[in-house]
């Protein structure tokens, strides 16, 4: 993942989606008008979570498969970037909802099944900081991460499809894809999603570097 290719298309995709975002023509929609641009912002930063989310849980298992401490750093690494990229979706979501829906955090299923999930993995770090010895820290935590990614995917996407919901595509509502979308958005969109994920994947390897320095200096002095 040290190649340059990839974070120069990160950061090439994040930027072309911002000016795209700000400047570019999108449909004129009653109630939205010209908050759909925000689609480009808080929607991205809900897949890169959940992209980072799932490397998380992954590396837990591969760490109790194989008990490499660089798969344990590289799981919590994943969770710290995750949280960052989960408050900026919960921001940019307050922000849009003020507008569209007249308050900032509605009585929404998936609004309340986002915040009962940012909880668990603030737990999450807690539980590792309540932790002393590494080992046993490394191995409680993964498990609590295997468990809690389904519990915060069932929180985020299955159960708002199955109550009434203000988002789209939840409670029978329609998607943006489907309803607002033009062909101009798309395109857009999609650039925006795999610059954004790029970007959280970036962040997390760097972290991860970070983690390896401070560790080798650690165990030097």
């Amino acid at each position: 993942m040290r190649k340059i290719w990839w974070k120069i298309l990160a950061a090439s995709f994040v930027c072309i989606s911002i000016v795209a975002g700000f400047i570019g023509p999108v449909p004129e929609l009653p109630i939205l008008n010209e908050t759909i641009r925000n689609v480009y912002f808080h929607v991205p930063m809900w897949f890169a979570m959940i992209t980072l989310y799932t490397i998380s849980m992954v590396y837990s298992v591969k760490y109790l498969s194989s008990g490499k401490v660089e798969f344990d750093t590289i799981a919590v690494e994943a969770v710290n970037t995750g949280i960052v990229f989960c408050f900026l979706g919960l921001l940019t979501g307050m922000q849009w909802a003020n507008i569209t829906w007249g308050d900032p955090w509605p009585n929404d299923p998936k609004l309340n099944g986002s915040a009962i999930a940012t909880l668990m993995y603030l737990a999450y770090l807690v539980l590792r900081n309540a932790l002393e010895e590494e080992q046993k820290r490394a191995k409680i935590s993964a498990v609590y991460n295997i468990f809690a990614f389904p519990i915060m995917v069932v929180l985020l996407y299955i159960l708002p499809k199955l109550t009434d919901s203000l988002h789209p595509g939840s409670g029978g509502n329609s998607t943006f894809g489907d309803l607002d979308m033009d062909n101009y958005m798309r395109p857009v969109f999609y650039t925006a999603v795999a610059g954004w994920i790029l970007t959280g994947v970036w962040i997390c390897t760097l972290r991860y570097r970070i983690r390896l320095i401070e560790n080798k200096r650690t165990q030097l002095s």
